[in-house]
C-alpha cells in the first residue's frame, strides 16, 4: 500500500483549490476574520455528514439540498452567528449561495453554505453582500491558513492538515481544516470540517468513505457532551490528480480511505485538545472488547465522563471513574476482568488489574498525569474489539468561557 506522508498547504495542498478568509462584519465592532471561502477550479464530487441534533441550522438544510446530486464546487462559511432558529434563516442561507455563485460565476446549487456561532440571533445579509466579493477577489492557492482562521469561534488555534499518497500511479493529496472547541460530542458533528482532495472518486464512494471514517474519528471525540445544531464535515474531490477514477472498492479505494482517515483523526485530536478551557488531551484506547462497536462505545463513554475529565485536570489517577463509565456504557459485555493503565511522556502506571485495585504510587501517578497528553489504556480481556477516542480535561475555564459566551 502507498505510503501516506504529511505535506504543507491545508485545504489548498490538493491541486486546483484556492481559499481566502476575511473580516466581513458578522459581529459588529470586531475585526476578527469571520468568513471563509474555499473554491475548486473545476466541479467536484461532494459528500457530507451532518449533525444528528433534531434542531438544525438553516445552512445545513440548504447544503443538503444543493449537494443531493453529489456535486459542488465551493464552500462559503461564516463564524460568529449560527443562523439557527433565526428569522428568515433559510432565505438568508439560500441568498448567500446566490451571492457566492454570482461572485464566482457558478450556479447557486454548486455552493456548500455553513455557519457557526451563537444560536437564535438574527443574521443580516449585508456582511455577505459586502464580504463575499472581497473573499472571491482574494482567493489564493496559499489561502488555507486564512480560511482556517476565519472559521474559528472560541478556538484558540486554527486546525489544519494535509497528506500525500499514490493511487493508480498518480500522486494525490487530501487537505483539511476544522473548527470546534465547545459543544463537542459528535454524532455528527458539533464542529465544522472542510476536506479537499484532488483524487478522482465517484460521489457514491466518496460518501461511503466519509461515513465510515467519521465513525472512527470525529464521532470518537468529546469535549462537553453537547451535540451542536449546525455543524458538518464536507469533502470535495476535484479529480485534478488525474488518477484513474476510483469507482469501485479495491486497492485505490483502500488507500484513499486510509488517507482520509489519517486526516480526519488528526483534525479530531486537534479539536479535542483545543476543547474550551482544556489543559490536557486525553486519549482512551480500548482492546479486548467483544467487538469493535462495543470498544468504540466504551472508549467514547470514558472520555465523555465529566468526573473522569475533572480527575485528569486534578492529576488524580482515580481509576474508579474509568470503571464507572465503562459500567454505564450500552452493550453486552463483562466487567469482571478489566485492566487499566495510565501513561504520559513521564511514564506508565498500572492502576487497576482484574477490575480491582492494584498497588501503585499516588505520587508517581500524579507526576505522570501532570503532562499535557494523557493516555488511558483499557483491556477488557474478552474479545478482539479495539477502538480509540479522544477528549480533554474539564477545567474552571470551561465554565468561565461559557458563562459569558454571548458577551
Amino acid at each position: 500500500m502507498s505510503e501516506i506522508k504529511t505535506v504543507i498547504g491545508g485545504v489548498c495542498a490538493p491541486a486546483g483549490f484556492r481559499a481566502s478568509g476575511a473580516a466581513c462584519g458578522i459581529k459588529a465592532g470586531s475585526d476578527k476574520k469571520d468568513m471563509a471561502l474555499i473554491v475548486s477550479d473545476v466541479m467536484c464530487s461532494a459528500a457530507a455528514v451532518y449533525t444528528t441534533n433534531k434542531v438544525k441550522g438553516a445552512p445545513l438544510e440548504i447544503t443538503r439540498r444543493n449537494i443531493e446530486n453529489g456535486r459542488a464546487q465551493a464552500v462559503i462559511c461564516n463564524s460568529g452567528n449560527a443562523n439557527t432558529c433565526a428569522p428568515g434563516g433559510l432565505e438568508l442561507a439560500d441568498r448567500t449561495c446566490e451571492i457566492t455563485a454570482e461572485a464566482l460565476g457558478l450556479e447557486k446549487t454548486d455552493i456548500v453554505v455553513c455557519s457557526t456561532g451563537v444560536i437564535g440571533q438574527r443574521l443580516d445579509i449585508e456582511p455577505f453582500e459586502k464580504g463575499v466579493p472581497v473573499l472571491a477577489g482574494s482567493l489564493s492557492y496559499d489561502g488555507a491558513d486564512d480560511a482556517a482562521e476565519a472559521i474559528m469561534t472560541t478556538d484558540t488555534v486554527p486546525k489544519s492538515i494535509a497528506v500525500e499518497f499514490e493511487a493508480g500511479g498518480k500522486t494525490c493529496r487530501i487537505g483539511g481544516i476544522a473548527k470546534g472547541s465547545g459543544m463537542i460530542n459528535p454524532n455528527m458533528a458539533t464542529m465544522l470540517s472542510f476536506i479537499t482532495t484532488d483524487a478522482d472518486i465517484t460521489p457514491e464512494l466518496l460518501d461511503k468513505a466519509l461515513k465510515e471514517v467519521v465513525e472512527t474519528s470525529y464521532n470518537q471525540i468529546c469535549v462537553d457532551g453537547d451535540t451542536s445544531t449546525n455543524d458538518m464535515v464536507v469533502v470535495l474531490a476535484n479529480g485534478m490528480a488525474s488518477n484513474p477514477c476510483i469507482d469501485c472498492e479495491g486497492e485505490d479505494y483502500t488507500i484513499f480511505k486510509t488517507a482520509l482517515s489519517f486526516v480526519a483523526a488528526d483534525l479530531a485530536k486537534k479539536l479535542a485538545r483545543d476543547g474550551e478551557g482544556a489543559s490536557k488531551l486525553i486519549e482512551c484506547n480500548v482492546k479486548g472488547a467483544p467487538d469493535k462497536a462495543i470498544a468504540r462505545r466504551i472508549s467514547k463513554t470514558v472520555i465523555s465522563s465529566n468526573l473522569l475529565k475533572a480527575a485528569m485536570f486534578g492529576e488524580d489517577a482515580n481509576w474508579g471513574r474509568v470503571l464507572c463509565a465503562i459500567g454505564y456504557t450500552d452493550g453486552d459485555f463483562s466487567t469482571d476482568n478489566i485492566d487499566v493503565t495510565m501513561s504520559s511522556a513521564k511514564g506508565t502506571v498500572f492502576v487497576c488489574q482484574g477490575s480491582s485495585h492494584k498497588e501503585y504510587s499516588e505520587e508517581t501517578a500524579s507526576e505522570i498525569l501532570s503532562e499535557e497528553q494523557i493516555t488511558i489504556d483499557i483491556d477488557m480481556n474478552q474479545g478482539d474489539g479495539c477502538a480509540t477516542a479522544w477528549g480533554c480535561d474539564l477545567t474552571y475555564d470551561y465554565v468561565r468561557i461559557n458563562g459569558d459566551y454571548r458577551s
